[in-house]
């Protein structure tokens, strides 16, 4: 098959070139005969069987899903303009500026890259964990076992799996925080009143949960700030850390952050969970195998 006819598969090739391991917080082991990440690597990132990835570069494959796509991008690092163009190669339709984004930008990849020490997620603007550093993952546990959409701080607050463990705690107090994220989901169905993803958390969370359907009847907009959180670990026990959530300028992902202050018992507990973070940020589970 020439390029011309596998264009798909041609554009993976070369954004996976020009990816270099430490691009992507992954060290360079091993005899390479390229500086771009391997097939493995790439698979691992962004979610996909390695079979799955060389049926796709080979044009064996050629209409990834949505997600797959998504991930794809996430995982090459690629612009706006990039990850358009993915899109229109897989014959998918591109993304609309009316649906929440689960796009990461290459600088925010890169930041990420370079604090995976660091206890750092990155959620969407309905509150999906989309990826994660290795900390953070040692901290809450690695969070790649259940469906991507269900990764949902909303759902995970109001409406827990049976085997979800438990979240932290707020020191103002769990009504407090309920309250304060029925809030930012309001701003957040002001800002994507079309998205039917976000429809649908706002509908299973009002029918299924009465604590949930009582806050969001009371109308109240806002937005999640500061806080101190206490996380319950099987390794460390309680850990108590400063949480913030960081912006990104142009995008309405939310970067949230776990500290502790230099010299304390948490800072040490951190730094216990630190020699188990060994890995880099999590892919997007996409399913596809």
């Amino acid at each position: 098959m020439t390029e011309e006819q596998n264009q798909l598969g041609t554009a993976l090739r070369r954004w996976r070139d020009r990816l270099a391991p430490a691009d992507v917080g992954l060290p360079a082991t091993g005899k390479r005969r390229a500086a771009g990440l391997r097939r493995e690597e790439l698979a691992a990132l962004a979610g996909l069987s390695v079979d799955y990835l060389v049926r796709l570069e080979q044009g064996r494959a050629s209409r990834p899903s949505e997600q797959v796509a998504a991930a794809l991008a996430r995982a090459l690092h690629l612009e706006v303009t990039e990850r358009d163009h993915l899109y229109r190669l897989a014959h998918l339709p591109l993304p609309g500026s009316g649906r929440i984004s689960t796009h990461i930008p290459p600088s925010v990849q890169r930041l990420l890259a370079a604090l995976t020490d660091q206890a750092l997620g990155v959620f969407t603007a309905d509150w999906t964990l989309i990826t994660c550093t290795g900390l953070w993952a040692a901290l809450f546990g690695e969070p790649a076992q259940p469906p991507a959409d269900q990764r949902n701080l909303v759902l995970e607050t109001f409406l827990p799996a049976v085997d979800s463990g438990p979240l932290p705690r707020s020191e103002r107090g769990q009504e407090a925080l309920e309250a304060a994220l029925v809030a930012d989901l309001r701003t957040a169905q002001g800002t994507f009143p079309d998205d039917p993803r976000l429809r649908r958390l706002i509908q299973d969370c009002t029918t299924r949960s009465p604590r949930f359907a009582q806050l969001w009847s009371q109308g109240v907009a806002g937005a999640l700030g500061h806080d101190r959180k206490t996380v319950t670990h099987p390794s460390v026990g309680d850990i108590t850390l400063d949480c913030d959530i960081l912006t990104v300028p142009g995008s309405d992902l939310r970067i949230v952050a776990y500290t502790a202050a230099a010299g304390t018992p948490s800072a040490e507990q951190l730094d216990f969970l630190r020699v188990t973070a060994t890995r880099a940020p999590l892919a997007t589970r996409t399913g596809k195998s």
